[in-house]
């Protein structure tokens, strides 16, 4: 009881002593009292509001790149309390550090402590929020700038990693003041795991990809725009819309469908692509089939004078402008991809280097991409008839992936009825002609002039205009002689099927 009558005693005298010293005297203590704290500890604190200035009008760039970072630790146990949510459009559950509590993190061996500090605003409903850092005082100076920057590089991956992707369409109404695009979530669950493509061409792609992703210094040291341009051709379905789904997936990319017959004029195509946003894959879909831009320039040259200007529509000019001109440096890490079944249909200055970097020629299924679609729809990974599902393909059986992925899906309960479907479909392509360029075509990929053509598909959809090949290639052999060679392999590939079930 003396102990708390004294402790009464003495809170009573500071009341007394703050009603009576001037508030400049008490502010001078209280600041000394602040400065032998700060001088005795072993730590300093970095506040970082969420606003900027007294107006809170202006967002702490940093405030949501320390918020995502913390997102990305999924270190719960770090914390005694964290508020969890979702939103209406995403499966995935984010947590941020309950106000007034800490979470921890470890940094070049240093520990390292987050506050969550709210603060409720007098005489309003208005909530004040900031982080607190606390980091060791001695390291400070080295410890802060790296960690600032590893904070804003993990936050801008896990950003583009984890939020919602969209797939936008043009609405044929853009202007200075409407968006020319709607959007809808994307969810398309092409990857390059379930892709239909042979082994080598697909890492080529993923390589390609992954280098132009992590170009950013490169890009700016050589002064070109950071974009990058895809031509996608080949017959239907030969799984040009799932490639490009698979690229946007692999590299978390939002997809803009551009439509060109919705675009009035150049002016209204330069505007849509302004709007678009970084990081993002613009596609432009059977570009042959789009708009007039593959006509004979000489005989149009002939049909006006060459000074006069098509209004109304769009022009070939327009377009080129808008995959390499001036306004496609408006935006950075953007691949823009086109897409034709006919690709000696497009004229020559769409497709030259510099804007169509890669050309990806797309066929029939080889035996990588069978064995994938057979894994995907049947849920197999070996079957005793491959081995004649192969000599199929190498004697010039051609289906594309559409044609085997509807025989899978139709008899998915049963993997040897879907197998010989398929086999009887081969078959019938190898005797009546149909299939592609045969033997061992799809056991090399084949690189091209000019430069721009890095990778290719299937090589029986390249056309004969000259261009040099990459290896040594078979000398075609007669219709007549292919058919014989295949029905003597075939009828001993199914005699040895046959030994090896007991027959």
């Amino acid at each position: 009881m003396e102990i708390l009558s004294q402790l009464w005693s003495f809170l009573g005298l500071l009341t007394v002593l703050q009603n009576i010293l001037p508030s400049q005297f008490l502010s001078l203590l209280h600041s000394l009292y602040e400065s032998l704290q700060d001088f005795f500890t072993p730590f300093s604190y970095f506040d970082i509001p969420e606003f900027n200035g007294y107006c809170s009008v202006d967002l702490n760039e940093l405030y949501r790149h320390v918020t995502l970072y913390l997102n990305s630790l999924h270190n719960s146990a770090a914390c005694r309390r964290l508020s969890l949510s979702r939103s209406k459009s995403s499966n995935r559950i984010s947590f941020t550090v309950a106000p007034n509590h800490s979470v921890h993190d470890i940094f070049n061996g240093q520990r390292i402590s987050w506050t969550h500090q709210v603060e409720t605003v007098q005489d309003s409903l208005d909530e004040k929020r900031s982080f607190s850092l606390k980091i060791p005082k001695r390291h400070r100076h080295a410890l802060l700038p790296l960690y600032l920057d590893h904070i804003t590089a993990t936050a801008a991956e896990f950003e583009r990693t984890s939020r919602e992707r969209r797939l936008f369409t043009n609405n044929g109404n853009a202007s200075s003041y409407d968006s020319g695009w709607v959007s809808v979530p994307f969810r398309h669950p092409s990857t390059f795991e379930t892709l239909a493509l042979e082994t080598e061409l697909k890492k080529q792609i993923m390589e390609d990809l992954t280098a132009f992703a992590a170009g950013r210094e490169f890009y700016s040291r050589v002064g070109r725009a950071w974009k990058r341009g895809y031509l996608l051709y080949g017959p239907p379905g030969s799984g040009k819309s799932s490639l490009i789904a698979a690229m946007a997936n692999f590299l978390c990319y939002d997809v803009y469908d551009l439509e060109l017959t919705k675009v009035s004029d150049n002016s209204e195509l330069r505007s849509l692509l302004i709007q678009t946003t970084n990081r993002s894959v613009i596609v432009i879909e059977d570009i042959d089939c789009s708009v007039d831009l593959t006509a004979d320039r000489v005989s149009k040259a002939a049909a006006r004078d060459d000074n006069e200007e098509e209004v109304g529509r769009v022009t070939l000019s327009g377009l080129l402008n808008f995959t390499d001109g001036l306004w496609s440096c408006c935006g950075e890490e953007r691949i823009v991809v086109f897409t034709t079944n006919f690709r000696e249909k497009i004229d020559p200055a769409l497709v030259r280097c510099g804007r169509m970097d890669v050309h990806v020629s797309l066929g029939t299924c080889g035996p990588a991409a069978f064995r994938t679609l057979v894994k995907n729809y049947l849920e197999i990974e070996s079957h005793v008839l491959f081995d004649v599902v192969d000599s199929c393909i190498r004697s010039g059986g051609g289906l594309t992936p559409a044609q085997i992925g509807e025989i899978l899906l139709r008899n998915r309960r049963d993997a040897d009825v879907a197998m010989r479907e398929v086999i009887a479909a081969l078959q019938a392509r190898v005797l009546g002609g149909g299939g592609g360029r045969g033997a061992a075509e799809y056991d090399e990929i084949v690189m091209r002039s000019p430069e721009s053509v890095l990778v290719v598909g299937s090589p029986e959809n390249w056309d004969s205009s000259p261009g040099k090949y990459v290896g040594k290639r078979r000398k075609e052999a007669p219709a007549s002689e292919k058919k014989v060679n295949f029905l003597v392999r075939l009828r001993s590939l199914t005699k040895s099927d046959s030994g090896r079930r007991g027959v």
